[in-house]
């Protein structure tokens, strides 16, 4: 039976990425975005906005997905707003395509906010779960957009019968330009200026995240995951953790991502010194620099997200994931995050991003 994927938010770090890999499986594989310029070999794009549903009615009329890929997300003021719009999304779309009765499996990648609590929770003051993060471990009190969208996937699962499956990456790192949460490409554009500058590449974060353990999770590792748990029924109706596979401290990848790009660096000096303060005033020096170099973006604020990146290294501990569920199931797949950078970091290059 052919395997007709529906990725939605095809532009972001995640649904780029894994659009990639159905294609290279032999799906046929549809992108939804409000504005899906991407360049995929292959991949059919369709430009709607999930909370349009008369519009998201027209787009779909002859498409019958067998998979659903939910990878996309909308930022509010509040966690409660975030929380109404991001349910009405998965809502919306699940419901315009109820009738079909087309989908087999559901796929929604939430995060590790599932566990440390949403932005204005950890922001403030922290939230202080056992690490590693294991899949077991129990929501949490606060209002929570993932705990949401999770809810109005499970309760489209029981009205349609398909399967579901949740994913939660740390951050995630992969190529992506307008993306909300980028810390791959913010690092990388930060490193460049510092560079044009001669300022030192300076840790921003806290003590606990320079010193601590940490993992991360490349967006084709995540695509990897996504992938096989449609394709795997041992896997059906499970939340899985997802990272590479490896461990660090940033005490110990600070340095290299410096000497990738030929800067001195600073690391945890007594405080944060959060990239917001840092990159602050920085548009102007930034299109300066794609003039010189003739890069294709000179809009800092398309490639860069200090916000994300300051909330996820100035965490108060160290954060690593358990993968028990889908490494149980046969999951395997591997990644050097020296390498999720430095691939990135190359192909930023290549596409003329960075300099």
């Amino acid at each position: 039976m052919e395997k007709i994927a529906l990725v939605v938010g095809v532009t972001g770090i995640a649904g780029n990425n894994l659009a990639k890999q159905l294609l290279n499986d032999g799906w046929t594989t549809y992108g939804i975005a409000r504005n899906p310029e991407i360049n995929i070999t292959g991949m059919k794009p369709l430009a709607v906005d999930l909370l349009d549903v008369a519009a998201l009615q027209t787009v779909l009329h002859d498409i019958n997905p067998t998979h659903v890929f939910f990878t996309t997300w909308m930022r509010r003021e509040s966690e409660e707003e975030n929380i109404k719009v991001n349910a009405t999304l998965v809502r919306n779309l699940l419901e315009v395509l109820s009738p079909k009765k087309s989908v087999q499996h559901v796929a929604l990648v939430t995060g590790l906010k599932h566990y440390l609590g949403p932005f204005e929770a950890y922001a403030n003051t922290g939230t202080l779960p056992a690490t590693p993060i294991r899949e077991e471990q129990p929501r949490l009190s606060y209002p929570n957009f993932y705990y949401a969208q999770e809810d109005e996937v499970y309760a489209a699962a029981a009205r349609d019968g398909f399967t579901w499956s949740i994913h939660r990456p740390h951050t995630i790192i992969g190529s992506a330009v307008g993306n909300l949460m980028n810390m791959g490409t913010t690092l990388a554009v930060y490193a460049s200026i510092c560079k044009q500058t001669g300022e030192p590449f300076t840790w921003p974060g806290s003590e606990a995240q320079w010193n601590g353990v940490s993992d991360l999770t490349d967006a084709r590792i995540l695509a990897k995951q996504l992938v096989w748990a449609a394709s795997t029924p041992a896997a059906a109706n499970t939340a899985f953790n997802i990272a590479n596979g490896d461990v660090f401290r940033w005490s110990w990848l600070w340095p290299k991502i410096a000497e990738w790009f030929g800067v001195s660096w600073e690391g945890f000096a007594g405080k944060a010194k959060p990239l917001q303060q840092q990159m602050q005033g920085d548009a102007g020096l930034w299109r300066t620099i794609t003039i010189k170099h003739g890069l294709v973006e000179d809009n800092l604020v398309r490639l860069v997200s200090p916000w994300h990146t300051d909330l996820d290294l100035g965490r108060p501990i160290e954060v690593m994931t358990d993968m028990a569920n889908s490494r149980n199931l046969g999951f395997s797949a591997y990644q050097d995050t020296r390498h999720s950078f430095f691939d990135l970091f190359e192909e930023l290059r290549r596409e003329r991003i960075i300099p």
